[in-house]
């Protein structure tokens, strides 16, 4: 199969082993590809050019893709050892301008490009292996371990597309053009753009479980809505057409931009579409790895902001309700045109999963009836933040690819680009990203009297964040007291003459104890495993205000609101610094704290025993290490020849605590007696779960 024209698996016919041979093959082509896309930089040292500064230098991109296939089948339970440890911490987050993206050059030593692409070679053996001896059944669902492999394959298919986005700002002279990313040379008078009918009409989204094609979950759910008849722009918005903006001073007008448009104006000083080189008076346009003269019947390419604010000029101009279309009638549209999909299409339709050029094209280059480019070219922004539809939920493998996103930050953008292949490349795609983020991205416009929906931040719905929200903010339960502040007020005692300089809260859930700590240490460091959690804390920190729906009986559910106001917890809560992160293979700028809080951790952990071996490097001379456990040891969790107690030795009972003293004593000695704390978390409005932690306290002593 053309390296550049590899599409995504139907999973759910044919053979196990022939269904075998294809993921094997999909995963050979993407991998390659994927590595082809960083022979486009001209020498190592491009590698560690950061040109994007909104995401990490291309180096990490190189260790990333490769990084989250051992990382997901790890967490799948696929494989139990890791490569290198120290490249699948560095290299496992930090794509999105996230809170806990860590994004600061001074936290890295990266690696050398031999380095990287050696361990890259070491993943795809195994990776390869893991293909050809894991059992397979039919289908390949959500549910079966394969999943695991298609998510890594579809994952590295993404970043062809944010890596060519970060490749294109480079410096030219740390690019070069090769065959393999051949652009477009076709370019001619740009059209006049006009208005067409679309009828309205239901739309249905949504995949069902048994779909045949890999979905991010994101993608499955159900969502009905009905569209009024608009009017839709039979051309994406070319150069030549944003140029009248462009001309009208529009970069220079408050009144066409949205209020947070306007501040990154003032921000970014933009005065032309990020992709527009000026040449004295005439323009010219970057293309990933070349300047060309501008081809004004191209898609201009900009940001949400920008679109946002050419609507808003037009509207003004036509006197039309001009405005980007909504999630919703951009489907309607595609619906009434029958668009094949991938990957059962012949030829691609559009300029798309890269069958074409490297590059954009004329927008007059691929018809839909009266339409052009309704999929392929650029990604079309929306006016519609993204959210889950109903009955989304959280894929255990990755439960942070979408839900950071539901925050009414970022858009949805629809149809793909050129180089979006795989999954992307499908009808049922949703991505989303934040409105000033640039991808290969342009829009197409309506004119409808449709009103927009209001967007906000969820209610939190999925259960275990709903249930940690209500425990750690909500009301006292048959007065057992709150568990985080409890561990906060005990850790504050046992620190009484200690320094209190810098606090690592350990599974810090959705972050009351680490705002608790912060009333009392300069620096506290807050990581948990799960994105899902850590979304809830950071949204905390920065409106102040969370909220969240419980069960009550049945359907019915209650609406609850949080302030860290109420908790007289934000005057301090600065100083805590969320990050998303694995407790068995922190980075290692995790280090120097004086105090270690590990709440309800131990027993979650895959392997407690490296954990409890290494944490000592994590802590000050004469710092203290608390963890509370329930010793609630499960082999969903952990599998039992990891436990550390709760286990027969030589036929007589080994307890946690005892576990605890033995793989504690060469570095810390434990400070008084256990002491038991109570928590209680609520499962419905007459259900809860009454648990009890028990507490110890070790200081480092060598």
């Amino acid at each position: 199969m053309e390296l550049r024209s590899t599409r995504t698996i139907v999973l759910n016919s044919g053979s196990s082993e022939e269904k075998r041979s294809e993921i094997r093959d999909y995963f050979h082509q993407s991998y390659k590809l994927d590595e082809q896309l960083y022979e486009t930089l001209a020498s190592d040292g491009a590698f560690y050019l950061r040109a994007e500064p909104l995401r990490h230098p291309p180096i990490f991109y190189l260790g990333h893709t490769a990084v989250f296939y051992i990382n997901k089948l790890i967490v799948a339970r696929i494989i139990e050892e890791r490569i290198n440890p120290h490249f699948e911490s560095m290299f496992a987050i930090g794509v999105d301008e996230m809170s806990w993206d860590d994004l600061n050059d001074e936290n890295y030593h990266w690696p050398t490009v031999a380095e990287v692409k050696s361990y890259r070679d070491e993943v795809r053996a195994l990776v390869d292996k893991v293909i050809e001896t894991l059992p397979l059944t039919m289908p390949v669902d959500w549910d079966n371990p394969f999943w695991a492999i298609m998510m890594g394959i579809e994952h590295s298919r993404i970043h062809l597309e944010t890596s060519s986005v970060i490749i294109r700002r480079m410096p030219l002279d740390q690019v070069r053009q090769l065959p393999l990313w051949e652009i477009c040379t076709e370019s001619g008078e740009a059209p006049q753009n006009d208005l067409l009918p679309v009828a309205g009409g239901k739309v249905t989204l949504g995949k069902a479980k048994d779909h045949p094609l890999y979905g991010w979950d994101n993608e499955f759910g159900r969502h009905h809505f009905n569209v009024e008849d608009f009017q839709a722009s039979r051309y994406l918005v070319s150069n030549q057409e944003y140029l009248g903006f462009v001309a009208a001073d529009g970069y220079r007008q408050e009144k066409y931009w949205t209020e947070e448009g306007w501040r990154w104006v003032n921000f970014s000083k933009a005065g032309q579409p990020l992709f527009w080189i000026k040449d004295g008076a005439e323009y010219r346009l970057r293309t990933m790895a070349q300047e060309i003269a501008m081809p004004w019947d191209w898609p201009v390419e900009v940001n949400y902001l920008e679109a946002k604010a050419f609507c808003n000029w037009k509207a003004k101009e036509t006197g039309l309700p001009i405005r980007l279309p909504t999630e919703d009638e951009w489907y309607r549209l595609h619906d009434l045109h029958e668009i094949p999909d991938q990957p059962y299409w012949k030829k691609a339709p559009g300029n798309i999963n890269l069958e074409h050029w490297a590059s954009s094209c004329p927008v007059t280059r691929f018809a839909f009836g009266e339409f052009y480019d309704l999929i392929g070219n650029v990604w079309q922004w929306t006016e519609t933040p993204i959210t889950g539809f109903t009955g989304f939920e959280v894929h255990p493998y990755y439960d942070d690819f979408s839900t950071p996103t539901f925050d009414t930050q970022h858009n949805l953008i629809k149809g793909g680009s050129w180089i979006s292949t795989g999954n992307e490349a499908t009808r049922d795609a949703r991505y989303a990203f934040r409105r000033h983020f640039f991808q290969h991205a342009g829009f197409r416009y309506v004119a409808a009297e449709q009103e927009l929906e209001e967007s906000e931040a969820m209610y939190e719905t999925d259960d275990a964040v709903s249930q940690y929200c209500d425990a750690h903010f909500g009301p006292e339960k048959f007065g057992v007291k709150n568990f985080s502040v409890q561990l906060v007020i005990i850790c504050m005692e046992a620190m009484s003459n200690r320094p209190k300089y810098r606090a690592l809260d350990l599974g810090c859930a959705v972050g009351r104890a680490s705002f608790e700590l912060a009333k009392h240490f300069e620096v506290v460091t807050a990581i948990d495993f799960s994105a899902r959690f850590i979304r809830i804390a950071y949204q905390l920190q920065e409106k102040g205000v969370i909220h969240y729906q419980l069960p009550e009986e049945g359907e019915i559910v209650s609406f609850h609101e949080k302030r860290l106001s109420d908790f007289a917890l934000s005057e301090t809560s600065a100083k805590v610094e969320f990050f998303q992160g694995d407790a068995h293979n922190l980075k290692p700028q995790f280090t120097g704290y004086d105090l270690v809080l590990a709440a309800n951790l131990l027993d979650r952990l895959y392997d407690p025993v490296r954990f409890l071996s290494t944490i000592h490097q994590r802590i000050n001379h004469g710092g203290l290490l608390v963890i509370a456990s329930p010793y609630t040891w499960l082999e969903e969790f952990t599998k039992r020849e990891n436990w550390i107690g709760g286990i027969r030795r030589s036929g007589e009972p080994f307890t946690t605590l005892e576990g605890l003293q033995e793989q504690l004593a060469p570095h810390f000695s434990m400070l008084g007696a256990p002491r038991d704390i109570e928590f209680v978390i609520r499962e419905t409005a007459r259900k809860y779960q009454h648990t009890i932690s028990q507490l110890t306290i070790w200081e480092r002593t060598r």
